[in-house]
């Protein structure tokens, strides 16, 4: 008999207070804004059929909070992972685009044109951000193996994860879409993993939702 698949849901966060600012924030403790708040209820209530018999997230308080009703609607509490944070952005942390531009031009160039190796100035690189994340999802697929698991984070760790399913070099991981409070599912079957759904929105919000105008966070 063919072993089993096990299923993971990987949603961001919602919306962060000062997300219109489009500032970069990684480490740094933000909470959901308002209507953050409306979208993750409405995530909730959109996945509270699917048999999902456990929820991580990133011990981050946007992620924390995004878990909360998806978890509620199972009659449990999150597992948080502090492992599954956002990628740590050093010195760049709370700033907008433009004023890294001004402040360090030719970081900022660097940075761009090597997304994988190029670290953020006291912070991390995509290649310690996976180093980090990848055995916290390997642990979680083995714990829930054949089973159906949530796992709540980030716009990068997120695009990480995706582009370790995918075969997808590190370099290119911006070209995945992760808007606040979405979801995107993978299988992982025994012949490697299927990605079956995308940076899927809350249809009720997704008019509404604010444009995402950071990388990651």
């Amino acid at each position: 008999m063919p072993n089993p698949s096990t299923w993971l849901y990987l949603i961001r966060h919602g919306e962060v207070e000062h997300a219109a600012d489009g500032r970069f924030f990684g480490h740094t403790d933000v909470a959901l804004s308002a209507a953050g708040l409306v979208q993750v209820d409405a995530l909730g209530r959109q996945l509270a059929l699917e048999p999902i018999e456990a929820v991580y997230a990133s011990d981050l308080r946007r992620a924390r909070q995004s878990a909360v009703p998806l978890a509620a609607a199972r009659g449990f509490e999150p597992v948080v992972l502090p492992t599954l944070r956002e990628m740590a952005m050093g010195r760049w942390e709370g700033l907008t685009f433009r004023e890294i531009r001004e402040r360090e031009p030719e970081a900022l160039g660097q940075w761009l044109a090597n997304l994988t190796t190029y670290p953020f100035p006291g912070g991390e690189n995509l290649e310690g951000l996976r180093a980090r994340v990848m055995p916290a999802v390997d642990a979680v697929l083995a714990r829930h193996r054949g089973g159906r698991v949530a796992v709540v984070a980030h716009g990068g760790t997120n695009r990480v994860i995706l582009a370790e399913a995918l075969g997808l070099p590190l370099g290119h991981v911006l070209r995945l879409a992760q808007d606040y409070a979405c979801w995107s599912l993978i299988e992982y079957r025994a012949g490697g993993p299927v990605l079956h759904t995308l940076n899927q929105r809350v249809a009720a919000i997704a008019a509404a939702a604010p444009v995402e105008r950071t990388a990651v966070g």
